[in-house]
């Protein structure tokens, strides 16, 4: 059987932000500006960045529940199933 060895798109993605992340960190301390601006700066980017992986995390808990609810259902009628074939086959109970 095979094994699936990727990072996956999840992964791809986390590692994209991180980069873009250090990349303009190093910029700002390389770029003209007072030391009271570029901490402004950051910290107003800082805020933005942990909103937008607060609502990345909301969104992935929505979709876990969806498919954790999906997949409750989809045992359930599996279960009904089998309890239905289960009785049909041992036949009519005298």
């Amino acid at each position: 059987m095979a094994q699936n060895e990727g990072i996956g798109a999840a992964g791809v993605l986390l590692a994209f932000m991180v980069g873009a992340t250090v990349g303009a960190a190093v910029a700002l301390l390389y770029a003209p500006a007072t030391g009271d601006e570029t901490r402004e700066y950051l910290g107003k980017r800082a805020r933005e960045g942990r909103d937008r992986v607060n609502e990345m995390a909301r969104q992935g808990r929505e979709i876990v529940n969806k498919q954790r609810d999906n997949l409750t259902t989809a045992f359930d009628r599996a279960r009904d199933q089998f309890n239905a074939a289960t009785r049909e086959a041992a036949g009519p109970e005298a």
